[in-house]
């Protein structure tokens, strides 16, 4: 009960930090998306049945310690009973009794568990581990959540710098376009050059459609997985550069030692299985004959005492036990180091890509430096009538493309930094 209050409670702050983080400006937080993934995801309505499991389980564990009641009968009929004649052959005929064939009995009998070895003990430390063991796993489940929050989160971060980078351009293109439609009004200037710019334009607003298109698919995506209506006013925060940490705290770690305790917890009932086992028990009993089988009236009868009982047939299998025990170790030592060598191998391939695009945005900071002051003298050559239009736009096109570059690799530098973070489990 206490471990189900606390995850309540647990739940019920996490759920009020997400809504005020959702509620600031409609601005989204990859943080807050990543609680909001959590709660909204069907499988979380397992912890609460995966508690609620272990709960039951331990109290019938614990029931075996209850006085158990146990009621059986039964009528036989048998092909001969003792004949007292034989053995008291000096004795009247008609003092000597007569067992009857058909023999009847019904009883009930109430026995008190007084030491089972520890096999109940062990029952329920293995039913606690095994529900740590569930809760855990779907720890990981909701943790891999994370990479497809990562995925669309930083693909809409994405769509919207282009969009702005896309209204820029489209804005230098306009300011071109309205001195080359005022020259041409003044039979100063070329319709050849107008119709080039308002046809650069049309691109330009085709691009900012298929921008617009694909950020809104990835809103829907996102809208769906955090459970919250999303639309085209909706911002996402960028979230700040995150410093690499090499320490993998994943939750899968965690449930590989949970793991390894039940092994101990194993381990510990192969030695309970052949221990002795003590009851109290009392019967009580109807029928015919009683335990004073001379008479062979119907009738009742009782008897009370302490059950033995010492199966040492366990001990046969006891030495390849504890063998299929060592080898379940080792295949979890194995699945463990086979974890940490594809997660190692993960955060290698990840922090290829974050000293790759760290380089590249260096190169694109120069690039665009080099093409903004092209761009700049093309645009005062423009004026002057030194350079045509299509020049134009083919210098100032080199320019954006290098800046849409920029802002690819600074998005793909952030996603490389959180997936390092969230495959590291930091």
């Amino acid at each position: 009960m206490i471990i189900q209050f606390s995850r309540l409670i647990l739940v019920s702050i996490l759920s009020v930090i997400a809504t005020s983080l959702f509620a600031q400006a409609d601005q989204l937080t990859i943080d807050s998306c990543y609680i909001l993934a959590r709660q909204h995801y069907p499988q979380i309505k397992k912890q609460d049945l995966i508690a609620k499991s272990g709960a039951y389980s331990l109290e019938n564990a614990a029931r075996v310690y209850l006085p158990q009641l146990t009621i059986n009968g039964q009528a036989t009929y048998q092909s001969q009973t003792i004949d007292f004649r034989d053995v008291l052959p000096a004795a009247p005929a008609n003092s000597i009794p007569t067992l009857s064939r058909d023999q009847y009995k019904i009883q009930a009998e109430i026995s008190q568990q007084i030491y089972d070895g520890g096999v109940t003990q062990n029952q329920k430390e293995l039913i606690r581990a095994n529900e740590a063991i569930r809760q855990q796993s779907l720890e990981v489940d909701l943790n891999a959540l994370k990479d497809r929050v990562n995925q669309i989160y930083f693909s809409i971060l994405l769509m919207a710098e282009q969009l702005k980078q896309n209204e820029i351009r489209k804005n230098d293109l306009q300011g071109a376009l309205d001195k080359a439609s005022a020259a041409f009004k003044q039979g100063s200037g070329f319709r050849s050059n107008v119709d080039e710019l308002k046809a650069e334009l049309l691109n330009v607003d085709m691009t900012g459609i298929e921008f617009k298109s694909n950020r809104k698919a990835y809103l829907n995506m996102l809208s769906l997985l955090i459970g919250r209506p999303l639309d085209e006013t909706t911002e996402l925060q960028q979230p700040a550069p995150q410093p690499v940490v090499t320490e993998i705290n994943r939750p899968e770690l965690k449930r590989f030692d949970l793991e390894k305790e039940t092994f101990n917890i194993r381990e510990k009932q192969l030695k309970s299985e052949y221990l002795p086992k003590l009851n109290a028990f009392v019967q009580g009993a109807y029928g015919r004959p009683t335990l004073n089988f001379i008479d062979n009236a119907f009738g009742t009868w009782w008897l009370a005492g302490i059950r033995f009982n010492w199966a040492l047939g366990n001990l046969y299998s006891l030495k390849n036990n504890k063998a299929l025990l060592a080898i379940d170790r080792q295949n979890q030592d194995i699945e463990k180091e086979t974890f940490l060598f594809n997660t190692h191998l993960n955060l290698s391939q990840e922090n290829v890509n974050i000293n790759k695009y760290s380089a590249l945005i260096q190169k694109d900071d120069s690039a665009i430096s080099l093409r903004a002051s092209v761009s700049l003298s093309a645009k005062a050559q423009l004026d002057n009538g030194v350079i045509t239009v299509h020049e134009y736009i083919n210098k100032l096109n080199d320019e954006n493309l290098s800046r849409q570059l920029r802002i690819l690799h600074h998005i793909q530098l952030l996603q490389a930094l959180y997936n390092y973070k969230t495959t590291s489990g930091n």
